[in-house]
C-alpha cells in the first residue's frame, strides 16, 4: 500500500528497515555508533573528575583527583550502591514473577466470587 508521500508503509518498519541497508552502510553506522559510545564514556569520565574538583575540595577541603581517579571513584560507588547484580537481579525477577501469580490468583478469586466470570450463565433467579 502506498501512503501520500509516496513511501510503502513498510519502510517504516524499524524491523525490515536494518535487515534492508547494505553492509557498507551498517559497518559505517557502527564505526560511528562505536566511536560515539567511546566519547561519551570518555565524557562521563571527564564530567565526574570535573564536578569533583568543582565542588568537594571548596565544600569539605579534599584534595582534587585525576581522570582515572574520577573513574575509580565511580567504580567504587556503582559496587558500594548498585552492587554486582548477580543474585540481586534474580531475587528481584522471582519477585515479581511471585507478584504477579498473586495478583493474578487475586483477580481470579474476585471474578469467580462476583459471577463476573464470562462463562457463568446469568440465570439465578
Amino acid at each position: 500500500m502506498i501512503e501520500r508521500n509516496g513511501h510503502h508503509r513498510q519502510d517504516c518498519d524499524p524491523d525490515q528497515w536494518w535487515s534492508r541497508r547494505p553492509i557498507g552502510v551498517k559497518i559505517v553506522l557502527g564505526i560511528i555508533f562505536a566511536a560515539a559510545g567511546i566519547a561519551l564514556i570518555g565524557l562521563f569520565g571527564l564530567l565526574i573528575m570535573s564536578l569533583w574538583n568543582a565542588l568537594m575540595p571548596d565544600i569539605f577541603g579534599l584534595k582534587t583527583i585525576s581522570y582515572w581517579q574520577a573513574w575509580g571513584l565511580f567504580l567504587l560507588s556503582f559496587i558500594f550502591f548498585k552492587g554486582f547484580g548477580g543474585s540481586h537481579s534474580r531475587t528481584e525477577h522471582r519477585r515479581k514473577t511471585q507478584l504477579r501469580r498473586h495478583i493474578h490468583t487475586v483477580m481470579e478469586n474476585e471474578n469467580a466470587g462476583t459471577g463476573d466470570d464470562p462463562s457463568e450463565t446469568g440465570s439465578s433467579q
